[in-house]
């Protein structure tokens, strides 16, 4: 398995490698000057001229390439031209909460989608059948932004229960230690802002685990039903198990290999694709991030921040794969 781990992490190279020209070629693809953005539009032609060149960007696009590539290799992520701070200190705090969020939301849909999906194939053909499946292609369908925006509707204006935007209470502040408030205000005991920080994170959490539980619903449904007239299904229920053991411990660790795939790829889908519900919500996430970056021309940003996205992506996908030989020791890894 070391073996096949260290190919699979050299594999990655050439992926992240190309992923960084083609983000390349497509930022400044985009019509606009970051300098005639950063200076405004009464700015002149000279004073343009002069933070382009002071930016570097009137240089060949191969030497801006080359140059990227070798910060790249010293592990400098660049600066940005918008804030002129470093990337790699400025985007940790919206990686952070971008992870939290993503992390609440798959641990909605998968405790919510994987037992709606068994709980619909147990009783395959049941009005909890239809009921799940027929929410299960709702969710699917939803726009987030729609979504979302009936959340707040709902339980923020019409309710008053929940925060509409934010990641917290502006008055009551998070002492930040990792940045994952849920985790950070748990270290220094403060309940009191350990429930605010969860009263903002319910909303845009649901709105993000939508399709995702809609998903893996179907998914998990469709898995468990091929295993369910196996033998040794039936030679479990034969020997008088409880249905519940049969289903969830035979049945379901049978059926996981794809249910597990499908998680990880929602994972890292999230994960980069949260631009909307972190717009909607106030969350200063990497999606809001690289939303601004992209408004502003911040080639850095925008290249640094699809890097680290396309990093995530691609490691929650080895994992996976490493993580079916310990569900399933059938499964043998080839160097």
């Amino acid at each position: 398995m070391f073996s096949y781990t260290t190919k699979r992490l050299f594999s990655l190279i050439p992926v992240l490698l190309g992923m960084t020209l083609v983000v390349f070629f497509i930022i400044r693809a985009i019509p606009g000057n970051p300098a005639q953005v950063i200076l405004g539009q009464r700015a002149t032609k000279e004073a343009i001229e002069a933070l382009t060149e002071q930016l570097g960007l009137n240089k060949a696009w191969y030497i801006q390439y080359f140059n990227y590539l070798k910060d790249l290799a010293h592990l400098d992520l660049g600066t940005s031209l918008r804030t002129k701070a470093e990337i790699s200190q400025e985007i940790f705090p919206y990686l952070a909460a971008t992870f939290e969020l993503t992390f609440v939301a798959m641990f909605i849909a998968i405790v919510v989608g994987v037992n709606a999906g068994i709980i619909s194939a147990w009783f395959s053909k049941s009005w909890f059948d239809y009921v799940a499946m027929l929410l299960a292609l709702v969710g699917i369908s939803l726009p987030i932004f729609w979504l979302g925006l009936m959340e707040q509707w709902t339980f923020s204006i019409q309710l008053g229960w929940l925060p509409t935007t934010g990641r917290e209470n502006v008055r009551n502040p998070v002492e930040a230690i990792t940045n994952l408030y849920l985790l950070d205000t748990l270290l220094r005991g403060r309940m009191d802002q350990f429930i605010d920080v969860v009263k903002h994170i319910i909303l845009p959490s649901f709105a993000l685990a939508t399709i995702p539980m809609a998903i893996l619903a179907r998914m998990t449904r469709s898995t468990v039903l091929e295993v369910m007239n196996a033998d040794y299904i039936r030679t479990a229920r034969a020997k008088g198990l409880k249905m519940f053991v049969v289903v969830y411990k035979h049945a379901l660790k049978n059926a996981f290999i794809p249910i597990l795939t499908v998680i990880g790829l929602q994972i890292g889908l999230l994960l980069g694709g949260a631009i909307l519900t972190e717009t909607i919500f106030g969350w200063p996430g990497v999606g809001r991030y690289l939303y601004d970056a992209i408004a502003y021309r911040d080639y850095p940003v925008i290249q640094s921040g699809v890097l680290i996205i396309a990093f995530f992506f691609v490691m929650i996908n080895l994992i996976v794969d490493l993580l079916y030989g310990f569900i399933d020791p059938r499964i043998k890894y080839t160097e």
